[in-house]
């Protein structure tokens, strides 16, 4: 086996002691993701406010690019990979998009870091892990990981210890293994599976086949001496790897649980695949994000569409637990409660977001409750120990689908209090009038490909060109929303990126497959839509009422004539918000970082990254006493941004 190579600049001079797992973190820290195990992303800091934020200065810059890779390909080749050096079905991204992508000298990122106990740890898009000294961004060790996969796309999971092992990082790799590193060294730590790595491609997730697809884009989460997994699996052909969530000793790495996203003979809800349809699926696993009731002990799984996730001829019947959200028994993986957010999906609407985790207060009484909103861009509110509505939810009938063999569901769930938070419908009265050019120009690629409106659970037409809103992108994506705890607001990025495609008879393991015309709803060779802005958007919505309280543009379309360019961009990243008002996002196509203030939604301070930030933000307090926000900017992901940088840049008030 490789072995890792770790160098420290001041190796041995981080003190990362193994303390009691709890579910507050310490104020000035980022431990993990969410930064609390529920997701929240909501930080109790309140140096920089509204009336300071404004003045926001870089405090300074990483490179994550090593000085090794000036050596790297000729700035005209590209490179897609995915595991194995397989790049994605028909063009689109394979297991949520977060293949890497290299373009001359960067690499794409879409890191998160952790900030625990003064030191921050990430990912980087070069094969490395690294911790560095969240004040200066001075390096204090790299870990360089062994290949061919790369580590996770997203970023660490942090692990205390259990006051006997210490303080570990564990993340997984593109090519299906699980690592631990010791977080003091960034040596491996040898107790866990073999010389700190488990392999995770195991008889029982690859059905017995060769697979295509099977490793981690997001990280795994900790809760208590557990790290629980999800994968990144294949979206074409249909049979394959398991979407299995699985939970490992933190320890040695010896497998605890599996949950079967896919029932297996005998195991309930596998009449809802057809006779012969679960047989080694592929799809309905979780490559974005889980969280945790850590109190409750309740772990919240996420799942993905089906593969394939444009045809369910092969698979008749609501396919659980594919677009489900699961919660089960953090301990043992014993299915607690599951509620269907898409039933036999064909519109790839994933739920890759993490479920957020909060209170409603709500007629004199306050409910645990679970948010989840995915690509069809609708957002569901539930009571999280139950997994019952809290907002009104009426089932609703859709138009069935022309495709032979394809058998749609009569009815989908749909919120009544919450109104969808991107467009749902498109007609030609809604085409961009933005420059009379564009307008023109969208209209007769429109008719020229004899496209046909579609919408919300409109299924894709036969030989016909479909105009689908939401799209393949959202909607909302994996960065979710963050739960402003001082408004009671969540606050969440969506993109408007329609997607035209059409299903055409195929020769290959299914009947159809996706037409010559597929793609995002944007005039051909510019990233403008085709439809009226806004193009992306930053939306709170109230959870005492379940109602929007407010939305507003996010992005702008430089290439536009002045006066024009507020149309919001396509966007990728989540936000993050503080206990002074503020709500920090980078994410959005045109390479800014922004605040807004969480009670409006209004822009208080933006600064031009030298790349996109596809990537959620963070905020502690470093060493030095001063309230810091950091974020990964590399451009990239399936937005295709220039790649254009490989910085993690760090701001905060002038001294």
């Amino acid at each position: 086996m490789a072995r890792f190579v770790a160098s420290a600049a001041a190796c041995g001079l981080i003190s990362t002691l193994a303390v009691a797992q709890s579910a507050a973190p310490a104020a000035g820290d980022w431990p993990t993701y969410g930064r609390d195990k529920g997701g929240q992303r909501h930080s109790p800091l309140t140096d920089i406010t509204a009336a300071n934020v404004a003045s926001l200065v870089p405090a300074w810059t990483y490179h994550m690019r090593p000085a090794s890779a000036d050596a790297a390909p000729d700035a005209t080749a590209v490179v897609q990979r995915a595991a194995e050096g397989v790049g994605p079905p028909s063009g689109a991204p394979p297991g949520g998009g977060a293949f890497t992508r290299q373009r001359g000298r960067f690499a794409g990122s879409q890191a998160t870091p952790l900030i625990v106990d003064g030191v921050l740890y990430t990912t980087t898009p070069y094969g490395k892990v690294v911790a560095l000294e969240p004040d200066t961004g001075r390096e204090l060790w790299t870990a360089t990981i062994p290949g061919p996969g790369q580590p996770s796309v997203r970023g660490v999971e942090y692990w205390p210890g259990d006051g006997t092992v210490g303080a570990r990082l564990f993340f997984g790799t593109r090519d299906g293994r699980l690592f631990a590193l010791e977080a003091r060294t960034g040596q491996p730590s040898a107790e866990f599976g073999i010389n700190g790595v488990v392999e995770m491609k195991t008889p029982d997730v690859l059905n017995g086949m060769a697979v295509r697809q099977y490793g981690m884009t997001s990280p795994p989460i900790v809760w208590n001496n557990l790290v629980i997994t999800g994968a990144a699996v294949q979206e074409f052909p249909p049979r394959g790897a398991a979407g299995d969530v699985r939970a490992w000793d933190a320890r040695t790495g010896k497998l605890v649980w599996s949950f079967h996203s896919v029932p297996r003979v005998g195991e309930p809800y596998r009449d809802t695949w057809g006779p012969d349809g679960a047989t080694a699926r592929s799809g309905a696993n979780v490559w974005g994000f889980l969280t945790v009731d850590a109190a409750r002990g309740i772990v919240y799984m996420p799942f993905a569409a089906p593969s394939f996730d444009r045809f369910g001829g092969d698979r008749p019947g609501d396919n659980l637990y594919s677009t489900t959200l699961v919660a089960a028994d953090a301990a043992t993986g014993k299915r607690l409660w599951h509620y269907q957010v898409v039933r036999h999906d064909i519109w790839d609407n994933d739920l890759q977001a993490p479920p957020l985790l909060f209170d409603v207060k709500k007629g004199g009484k306050t409910i645990p409750a679970v948010a989840i909103m995915s690509k069809n861009s609708l957002v569901f509110i539930l009571d999280r120990t139950t997994g019952k509505p809290i907002f009104a939810v009426k089932d609703k009938p859709f138009p069935k689908s022309n495709v032979p063999g394809e058998v749609t569901a009569a009815t989908q769930p749909i919120p009544q209090v919450t109104l969808p938070l991107s467009r749902t419908s498109f007609t030609m009265a809604d085409v961009a009038d933005v420059t009379p050019e564009l307008k023109q120009k969208c209209t007769d690629w429109i008719t020229t490909n004899k496209m046909v409106s579609g919408g919300l659970y409109v299924p894709v037409g036969f030989n016909e060109v479909t105009i689908s809103f939401p799209g393949l992108q959202g909607g909302a994506n994996w960065g979710g929303g963050t739960f402003a705890a001082d408004r009671n607001y969540i606050i969440v990025n969506t993109s408007e990126l329609g997607q035209v495609t059409a299903l055409v008879p195929s020769k290959g393991p299914l009947p159809v497959e996706r037409g010559p015309v597929s793609g995002r709803f944007q005039l051909p060779g510019t990233k403008l839509m085709c439809q009226q802005p806004p193009w992306g958007k930053l939306s709170a919505i109230d959870t005492r009422t379940g109602k929007i309280a407010w939305t507003v543009p996010l992005g702008l379309t430089d290439e536009l004539p002045a006066g024009k360019q507020l149309t919001g961009r396509p966007n990728i990243g989540g936000p993050i918000s503080t206990a002074s008002g503020l709500t920090f996002i980078g994410a959005s196509d045109d390479g800014r970082f922004r605040a807004f203030d969480s009670a409006t939604g209004k822009m208080l301070w933006e600064y031009r990254l030298p790349a996109a930030a596809h990537a959620t933000p963070v905020t502690y307090r470093g060493k030095d006493g001063r309230q810091y926000v950091a974020i990964t900017a590399t451009g990239g992901s399936f937005l295709d941004s220039p790649l254009a940088s490989d910085v993690v840049m760090a701001f905060a008030l002038p001294k």
